[in-house]
C-alpha cells in the first residue's frame, strides 16, 4: 500500500466516472511560467516518447512547446538527455506493458545520474493501478502527471529539479479546456488542431472516457482562428482531432455541431482538411452534406464498427445496431462516391460465439473497407466489460483474430488496386526512408504513393500517376505541380 505523500496528488477512479452537469471552464490565461521556474531547462535536454492515439501525439506537441519555453532542447537519444518523458496510451494492455518494459531499462541510466529525471504522464498516468505500480515497483521515476494538468509542467518540474522531490499530480476530474498552451509542431506541413477532449460515450470495454474525462469542447472562433494561422504558416492539411468529433459542441450549446465547423473549416480555403475519430451514433446528414460539398474536406471516413453482431453492440455500449451502422455506410458511400471508409474490430469480447464472430466477418464482405484496424479485446481494470465472464479461449481468439486479418488485408488491397492507373493528388511528406531517389505523397484515400522527386517537393500537392498498386501502397510518377 502506497503511503500518502504530502502535496502528492494520486488518481481515484471512482471521481474519474463521474458526470455532472456543470459546464467545463474555458480557461485562456491559466498558463504562466512562474518567476522560479524561468530557464530551469538551460543548458539541458529532453526526450520525449510518444504511445498511443493522435490526442497523445497533440499532447506531445504541448509538452514540448512547454519545456523549450523552460529552454530545454531535444535529443533523440536518451543516454544523453536530463529529463525523460513518457506520454503514454492506456487503451490496451500491450501499450502498457511495453512502456514498463522500457522504463525498467531506464532504471540504469537513473542510478548513474542523481539529477535524471524520469516522467510519466498521458492516460496511464490516470490509472489508479499504473500509478501504484509505478511508486511501488519503479521508484526511479519521480514524475507522474495525467492528461488534465499539462499546464503544471513548469511547478512539477521544479518540485523534482530544485526541490528534489518525487512529483506526484494527477487529477481524476471531468476536465476543462486550457487555451493557449506554448506548442512545438511536429511537422511542417499537417497539423493536429483539437476540437474537442474527452468522452461520454463510456463503451464498456474502453477505459478512455476515465482517463481523458468528459466531453468538452472548443470555442469555434478559436479553432478556426488556429487554422487560419496554420494556413498563414503554409501548413497545406489539418486534422481536426477529438475522441469523438461527432459530439462537439453538444456540450456549450453550439448550432450545427460539427457539421457546421467542419463547414467554416472548409471555408478557411487550407488545403485539406481530415478529421478523426468518429462515431457511428451521431454521424448525421448533415456531416454527409458538408463532406460531400467541399473539394478541401478529403473523402476519407474512419468510421470504428467494433463488432458485426447487434447483440454484441448492445452489450459492448455501442448504441447502434449493425443494420443501422450498414444504412450509414450505404448513405455515405451514395453521397460521396469515392470516399475510403476505415473501421476498428474487435476480436473476442467477452462470450463472444462462432455466430456472432462470423456477423463481424459478413460487415467487413459487405462494406469492403479501405484499411481496418483489428485487435484482440484487451481486459481494462475499470470498465464494465473487464468483470465479465469470458468463455472464449484464447486458441478460439486467435484463430478468430488470423481469419479477421487475412479477409480485412485481402479487401484492403483489393480496394487499392482500383486506383491503379489514375491520376490522383498527393501531398509530399517526405523523402523516402528506403530510397532518397524517391519522395512519399499522402493521397486523399490517405494512402501512400512513391515517386521519383527531389527534397524540395517536400510540403507541395502534385499530380502523381498511380502506375502500380503494392497492396497497401502506389508506385508512381509525378504528373504536374499545383
Amino acid at each position: 500500500m502506497i503511503k500518502q505523500q504530502p502535496g502528492w496528488v494520486l488518481p481515484n477512479l471512482r471521481e474519474a466516472q463521474k458526470r455532472t452537469h456543470q459546464d467545463s471552464k474555458i480557461e485562456k490565461a491559466l498558463f504562466s511560467i512562474p518567476p522560479q521556474c524561468q530557464g530551469i531547462g538551460q543548458g539541458k535536454k529532453y526526450y520525449l516518447r510518444t504511445y498511443g492515439c493522435q490526442a497523445n501525439e497533440r499532447d506531445s506537441e504541448t509538452l514540448a512547446g512547454i519545456l523549450e519555453a523552460l529552454q530545454f532542447t531535444s535529443t533523440a537519444d536518451p543516454e544523453d538527455a536530463d529529463l525523460i518523458l513518457m506520454n503514454t496510451c492506456a487503451v490496451r494492455k500491450n501499450a502498457e506493458d511495453k512502456v514498463l518494459g522500457e522504463i525498467g531499462h531506464f532504471k540504469r541510466l537513473a542510478q548513474k545520474r542523481d539529477d535524471l529525471v524520469i516522467g510519466v504522464c498521458g492516460c496511464m498516468a490516470q490509472e489508479e493501478s499504473i500509478v501504484n505500480t509505478l511508486l511501488e515497483t519503479y521508484r526511479h521515476v519521480n514524475l507522474i502527471f495525467g492528461t488534465h494538468n499539462l499546464h503544471r509542467l513548469p511547478e512539477l518540474l521544479y518540485q523534482v529539479m530544485i526541490g528534489h522531490e518525487k512529483s506526484v499530480e494527477v487529477f481524476s476530474k471531468e476536465g476543462d479546456v486550457i487555451e493557449n498552451l506554448p506548442v512545438r509542431r511536429f511537422g511542417k506541413y499537417k497539423a493536429w488542431v483539437n476540437i474537442m477532449y474527452g468522452c461520454d460515450k463510456f463503451c464498456t470495454y474502453c477505459i478512455v472516457p476515465y482517463t481523458r474525462g468528459k466531453e468538452r469542447s472548443r470555442k469555434m472562433e478559436d479553432i478556426l482562428e488556429e487554422v487560419r494561422i496554420l494556413k498563414e504558416e503554409g501548413y497545406r492539411e489539418i486534422t481536426l482531432l477529438g475522441q469523438n468529433v461527432n459530439a462537439y459542441g453538444k456540450d456549450i450549446g453550439i448550432e450545427g455541431g460539427f457539421a457546421r465547423l467542419l463547414e467554416e473549416t472548409a471555408k478557411t480555403g487550407i488545403d485539406r482538411i481530415r478529421f478523426t475519430t468518429s462515431h457511428p451514433w451521431d454521424f448525421s446528414d448533415a456531416m454527409i452534406d458538408v463532406i460531400a460539398a467541399y473539394d478541401n474536406i478529403m473523402p476519407f471516413i474512419h468510421l470504428p464498427v467494433q463488432s458485426g453482431d447487434s447483440d454484441i453492440l448492445k452489450i459492448m455500449g455501442r448504441r447502434y445496431t449493425i443494420e443501422e451502422y450498414r444504412t450509414l455506410f450505404d448513405k455515405i458511400m451514395e453521397k460521396i462516391p469515392n470516399c475510403a471508409v476505415s473501421t476498428d474490430t474487435i476480436v473476442g469480447f467477452p462470450n463472444e460465439s462462432d455466430e456472432q464472430f462470423e456477423h463481424t466477418m459478413d460487415i467487413v464482405d459487405y462494406c469492403k473497407f479501405d484499411n481496418a484496424f483489428t485487435f484482440i479485446y484487451s481486459k481494462r481494470t475499470g470498465t464494465p466489460a473487464a468483470v465479465m465472464e469470458d468463455q472464449v479461449s484464447e486458441a478460439e481468439v486467435k484463430d478468430r483474430f488470423d481469419r479477421l486479418l487475412k479477409e480485412v488485408q485481402t479487401i484492403s488491397a483489393q480496394r487499392c488496386a482500383i486506383h491503379e492507373g489514375t491520376i490522383q493528388k498527393a501531398l509530399v511528406e517526405c523523402q523516402n526512408e528506403h530510397d532518397p531517389s524517391l519522395v512519399t505523397g499522402r493521397l486523399s484515400n490517405n494512402l501512400l504513393v512513391h515517386f521519383p522527386g527531389d527534397p524540395s517537393l517536400i510540403g507541395r500537392l502534385v499530380d502523381v500517376s498511380l502506375d502500380e498498386c503494392k497492396g497497401f501502397y502506389y508506385m508512381g510518377k509525378m504528373k504536374d505541380t499545383e
